[in-house]
């Protein structure tokens, strides 16, 4: 039965709307919502999600006179049985709103795209407290199937996204093919390696960091940022927006599901946990806890994540006592008995960078023999209960493949006997405890990462002192999508190379995206790189091919 063909006194509607014409903005005073409110609305509007759509529904509307979806549609999260289907509606360019009214938005799943064979629908609220951003949780959905989504608002209807559920925990999977990517500084150059990623014929998408950038004014800009320093809500909404007005974007968005993870620019530059960063001199001063509040927001209302992300942070701050107010951005997914899909949180939870001079936040190149606090056991990047759910998760059977996604290069990176040290190398006693982790795998381990704009390709070692030490996990980090790299000639990759002979394989010139394909045989990694990142409709090629054999890490160049 059509279900948009049930009466308006169908049941479950008066306690639904009732509740939320309690939060709708024509509704209460000006007053701010407090966080125990907004915890309230986050909450129902994710227990509203699947529901029906109510034609009567009576809770206050927007008006919406032009196409609401300029930012496209996402999906996310995906589980055997359902997936986070996301758009947000921002009508009439990147700074226009709807004011303080929600709107009521349909959403529809079907087997075709042409949706005449419909699996699910229903609707959702987009509510002016979370952007009017929309994250409908569909469940109900059959394992290791592809669906097409879309939404209605208004007269108006989305883009169709493609989507797709995990296979079923036990099931025995031939492949995996996805796709690992990050750093997308949108003055740098254009997405046209996102519009050839949306044509890879992936399942999924491992985002690993630095979606956005925080900073304004990189000298010469390919397209200018709009707005100035990112700090408040209004801020980063406005640079998020930016950035998913992207067609080529959009693109890749649609074409499959995405996982995600962050870096640092998210919020700013090279901070730590509840530490500030640095990104300039000039930087204006702010009430950093605020800030970053502000920035993990912002990232929920625009990633097709669930709403346990956001719901959980709110109710810590509500109530410390119960819970920490994190966001859970690390999680694990199961492909089958094929892969198991880690991706980290390096930021949440990291101790601050040591040995800065005049204690200046961020971070900086030290030299780590005049460091004696760098090689404190106490010091994480990853805080002790990641740690402790990393173990777990690589500690567990059930197969082939243990793939990690995390932000940056796990192995040692000196160069001229100086190390960064807001990366792995700036937590020496974390890093041992991550291999000893690795080293407890039954699987064949792989460890994905991006930050450094560069292709970095090499195996993670139980002890890279010893050349001949045992290999714990293939590594491949990848270049950035625009970000540009520290300048570095071929002389230079070339000498970074020899003194660090745990990798195989370093370019820094080309920006794009990686492409892994695992089976139980093994596993193809390439490279692909866009001829030329200032151009939007730059063509593609592959810069290399590695291949990786089941129980065996070494690196094979194809």
């Amino acid at each position: 039965m059509d279900l948009r063909g049930k009466p308006s006194s169908y049941s479950g509607q008066n306690k639904y709307t009732d509740e939320m014409n309690k939060y709708s903005p024509s509704k209460r005073s000006s007053t701010p919502l407090s966080r125990r409110d907004l915890l309230k609305l986050a909450t129902t509007s994710a227990a509203g999600a699947s529901g029906v759509w109510w034609p009567g529904a009576s809770w206050a509307q927007a008006r919406i006179s032009a196409n609401p979806f300029t930012l496209g549609v996402a999906s996310g999260s995906p589980t055997p049985d359902g997936v986070v289907l996301w758009t947000r509606l921002l009508p009439s360019g990147l700074f226009a709103a709807l004011g303080v009214e929600s709107a009521s938005v349909r959403w529809e799943v079907a087997h075709d795209d042409k949706f005449q064979r419909m699996v699910k629908q229903g609707t959702s609220q987009a509510t002016a407290q979370l952007a009017h951003s929309v994250h409908v949780e569909v469940t109900g959905l059959e394992p290791d199937r592809w669906y097409f989504y879309r939404f209605h608002a208004g007269d108006f209807t989305s883009q169709t996204g493609r989507t797709r559920t995990l296979p079923a925990p036990g099931a025995k999977v031939d492949k995996l093919r996805l796709a690992y990517a990050s750093c997308q500084h949108w003055e740098h150059g254009y997405y046209s390696a996102y519009r050839h990623l949306a044509q890879e014929q992936l399942d999924l998408v491992l985002f690993l960091g630095d979606y956005i950038y925080e900073y304004p004014g990189t000298p010469n800009a390919l397209r200018t940022a709009s707005g100035n320093w990112v700090q408040s809500l209004s801020d980063y909404r406005q640079r998020y927006a930016l950035h998913k007005s992207d067609a080529d974007l959009q693109a890749a968005h649609s074409a499959c599901p995405w996982l995600f993870t962050w870096d640092d620019h998210e919020v700013q530059n090279d901070y730590a946990g509840e530490t500030v960063g640095f990104s300039r001199a000039a930087e204006p001063s702010t009430d950093f806890p605020k800030r970053r509040a502000a920035a993990y927001q912002a990232w929920y209302e625009h990633m097709p994540v669930r709403a346990s992300v956001l719901t959980k942070a709110l109710a810590g701050l509500v109530d410390r006592a119960a819970q920490p107010a994190e966001v859970r951005v690390y999680q694990s997914v199961r492909w089958g008995q094929l892969a198991n899909l880690m991706l980290l949180d390096p930021r949440q939870y990291k101790d601050p960078a040591v040995c800065n001079q005049a204690d200046r936040p961020g971070s900086a190149v030290i030299d780590p023999k005049a460091c004696a606090p760098l090689n404190d056991p106490a010091r994480s990047m990853l805080g002790k209960a990641q740690e402790n759910w990393l173990a777990q998760q690589l500690s567990d059977k059930g197969t082939a493949w243990q793939v990690l996604g995390q932000a940056t290069l796990i192995g040692p990176f000196a160069a001229s006997n100086r190390i960064s040290n807001d990366g792995w190398d700036g937590y020496p006693a974390a890093r041992e405890r991550l291999l000893a982790s690795l080293a407890n795998s039954s699987a064949s381990n792989v460890v994905l990462g991006g930050d450094v704009h560069a292709n970095w390709v090499g195996h993670v070692k139980a002890d890279y002192s010893k050349p001949r030490s045992k290999v714990l996990a293939s590594e491949f980090c990848g270049t950035s999508i625009t970000s540009r790299p520290t300048p570095a000639t071929r002389e230079v990759m070339d000498a970074r190379l020899a003194k660090n002979p745990h990798y195989v394989f370093a370019e820094n010139e080309k920006r794009g995206y990686g492409v892994c394909e695992l089976t139980p045989a093994g596993l193809k990694t390439t490279l692909r790189v866009v001829d030329d990142v200032t151009k939007s409709d730059s063509g593609i090629s592959t810069l290399a091919s590695f291949a990786v054999q089941i129980g065996k890490p070494a690196v094979e160049r194809i």
